[in-house]
């Protein structure tokens, strides 16, 4: 079962130091130009089953959609 969690900045290095994946959602363009350290990037219009297959199910995932880094 998946849970939804919403978290702050001071939150997130803590989760990433016990082995968080952090996925941005925003267009490829905006990954490209942008994005947070060891981010991968699955585009919102593309998530899906097949998209996410790349992700470790038995890790945490936080997912983040900002322009604004």
């Amino acid at each position: 079962m998946s849970r939804v969690t919403r978290i702050d900045l001071p939150r997130l290095r803590p989760l990433l130091d016990v082995g968080a994946q952090l996925v941005e959602v925003l267009p490829a363009a905006e990954y490209a130009d942008q994005h947070l350290p060891h981010a991968i990037n699955i585009p919102l219009k593309t998530l899906d089953a097949s998209t996410t297959a790349v992700l470790d199910r038995t890790r945490a995932v936080v997912v983040y959609c900002s322009d604004a880094l």
